[in-house]
């Protein structure tokens, strides 16, 4: 049995930690979930009592294999049967492309699944966060938003793919790992950065924003409030001590192109996530001339594009 779920982008993100032992996040965040791009997982049991093992499109991989198995544990307890895990996506791993999210909202799923414990959506997505916290988001689609709670996350769509279905242009300039995972970054940044608390206290005025912007479908206040979060959150890094950079000069050119074209007056707007990808989001009439000026872009490797999708969910067996 094979599950599937795609990664989220953030329009305002997530970053930061409240509790970096049960990995709740300090600031809320919303996202939207991309159709496109998946991560396909199968677990299955075996009958000795050994150790894991894990293949990513393929081969074997051990470097993600603890975390993996601890993310088992908390759904089949401590005491289970070795698991064979299988796991396939369709873009870069661990390049700023939430492939984490993706990934462990489709673990948790199938691992649900083979023990016929299936639970509601947002405990399984209480699960999924507490190993990658953007995994919340990625158990339900379109627009999504999720609330740090004191004892929990609380996560739910707030709008579905349908009813605004804006496109995702990714340019990605960067196909390998990136230097510094995610977690390690935070809690970098909240240790060192002297943005850090400002960017925690004015967190609730930007989701109240684009929570407005969804609302109405007002692409221009989504678009300035998404900008602006995104470039916040990167002075956080920038200012940490040693600095956290993900971009490159190719995100840099991405950015500029997207300038370009507002000064067109095109309807798309830029976010960058921790990695060196640049997700251009735009209304659909615009999706050919922003792919087009981004894969023209120096430094480009090349482009995805997406619309947006739905949440987790358990494959047909063919």
């Amino acid at each position: 049995m094979w599950s599937q779920a795609q990664p989220n982008i953030a329009l305002v993100k997530y970053w930061g930690k409240r509790d970096v032992a049960r990995n709740l996040p300090a600031v809320g965040s919303l996202s939207i979930t991309l159709d496109a791009l998946y991560s396909r997982m199968s677990v299955d049991f075996l009958e000795n009592r050994g150790l894991d093992e894990l293949v990513v499109n393929g081969e074997e991989n051990s470097a993600m294999l603890s975390r993996v198995s601890g993310c088992i544990d908390r759904i089949a307890g401590n005491d289970r049967p070795a698991a064979r895990i299988q796991s396939e996506s369709n873009f870069p791993l661990a390049a700023g492309l939430a492939s984490s999210a993706s990934a462990f909202a489709a673990l948790v799923l199938a691992t649900c699944e083979s023990v016929n414990q299936t639970a509601d959506t947002l405990a399984m997505a209480r699960i999924a966060g507490s190993v990658s916290g953007s995994a919340a988001r990625s158990f339900y689609g379109g627009f999504v938003e999720l609330a740090a709670g004191d004892e929990n996350i609380d996560v739910w769509s707030i709008v579905g793919p349908e009813d605004w279905p804006l496109k995702v242009v990714v340019a990605i300039t960067e196909t390998g790992p990136k230097p510094l995972s995610s977690g390690e970054a935070m809690i970098r940044c909240a240790k060192t950065s002297p943005f850090y608390d400002s960017w925690v206290e004015r967190q609730p005025d930007d989701l109240a924003a684009a929570r407005e912007a969804v609302d109405k479908r007002d692409f221009e206040q989504l678009a300035a409030v998404s900008e602006h979060n995104c470039l916040k959150m990167h002075s956080v890094m920038w200012a940490s001590r040693p600095p956290v950079v993900y971009w490159n000069n190719a995100t840099i050119a991405c950015m500029e192109t997207v300038r370009d074209l507002q000064k067109k007056s095109e309807p798309v707007f830029f976010t960058i996530d921790a990695g060196p990808q640049l997700k251009a989001v735009c209304l659909p009439s615009a999706e050919e001339t922003v792919r087009d000026a981004l894969s023209d872009t120096a430094g480009v490797v090349t482009t995805l594009v997406s619309g947006l999708g739905y949440g987790a969910r358990v494959l047909e067996q063919s």
